[in-house]
């Protein structure tokens, strides 16, 4: 049996210590698995071993969540088993539109952020303090992931590397250092981004590699690439990645990008509502199970 690896690239905002936040994302993620497929559950079950967290955000941030805040939430998301009507209602509210909105015209115009709601205002802020590099963090939450990636591909192992949010602009320019300044052998088996923002022009315009041409723009080092996002998530507003990166089709370098973005529907509450952009409602998601479950069959 192939070695299978799975890394998960969490978002922004401080998390748990590092320990039980890889426990809850472990946890959500049977559990989406479960639900999809569950003789892959049974199995799957046997190797939490294989499943690994890139835990940048307390280089980040330089403090943790406490986890008490998450557990209530995440039992109740465990045993909900899919979005009720109010929540289909609340992932369509105008509110979210016009959040969703005000995001786009920020990536069209950035001049006009210091106007936005105070939240969207403060998730670019910390969005751009990560392009800026301030104090080489940028570099260092990278190095935490590439040092993850060199073990597996040294051991010749199988990776699916998830990147939600943030996470999964962090994955990528770490791909991309990977092959066009380490010249690493190895590919990724799967890349799986969850409300993801690299749809956005104010993101695109950042990248790794964005200056350049041809195969140097983009990594070199992924076989597919599935992206997901739920409707009503105000960070994958541009949810279609395929037509964006599809030059990495055309040039060879990756076999295949897929989107799901439509009926997707993360239904995680907390005290504040609805939120459709956690990682541990995309997780629970039988969509997302499936996709995980399909590779660790193909993987064997």
């Amino acid at each position: 049996m192939n070695k299978r690896r799975i890394i998960f690239v969490p978002g922004k905002n401080p998390k748990p210590p590092a320990e039980q936040h890889q426990e809850l994302l472990w946890r959500t993620l049977l559990e989406g698995i479960r639900r999809a497929d569950p003789d892959c559950y049974q199995d799957i079950l046997k190797h939490k071993s294989q499943f690994q967290l890139s835990a940048w955000n307390y280089l980040y941030y330089k403090k943790n969540k406490d986890i008490s805040r998450d557990l209530p939430w995440i039992d109740s998301l465990i045993n909900t088993h899919t979005a009720s009507d109010m929540d289909i209602q609340a992932a369509h509210n105008w509110y979210r539109k016009l959040n969703g909105l005000f995001v786009l015209l920020a990536d069209k115009f950035p001049f006009i952020i210091p106007l936005l709601p105070k939240p969207i205002t403060m998730s670019i802020v910390e969005t751009k303090h990560y392009f800026q590099n301030r104090n080489n963090v940028a570099c260092q939450i990278r190095e935490l992931l590439k040092s993850q990636l060199r073990t597996a591909f040294l051991q010749n192992e199988r990776i699916l590397l998830i990147g939600h949010s943030l996470g999964s602009v962090i994955a990528y320019d770490t791909l991309w250092e990977l092959s066009h300044l380490e010249h690493l052998k190895g590919k990724i088996d799967l890349f799986l981004t969850l409300g993801s923002p690299l749809g956005l022009r104010y993101i695109q315009n950042r990248l790794m590699g964005h200056q350049r041409h041809g195969k140097s723009k983009y990594p070199t080092n992924i076989n597919q690439w599935v992206n997901i996002s739920s409707v009503g998530d105000v960070v994958a507003l541009e949810k279609v990645l395929s037509v964006s990166f599809n030059p990495m089709k055309s040039l060879g370098i990756i076999d295949s990008i897929e989107d799901h973005c439509e009926g997707i529907y993360n239904f995680f509450h907390n005290e504040e509502g609805l939120n459709c952009h956690r990682s541990y409602g995309y997780l629970v998601n039988p969509a997302i199970g499936n996709v995980i479950a399909q590779w660790w069959k193909e993987s064997t």
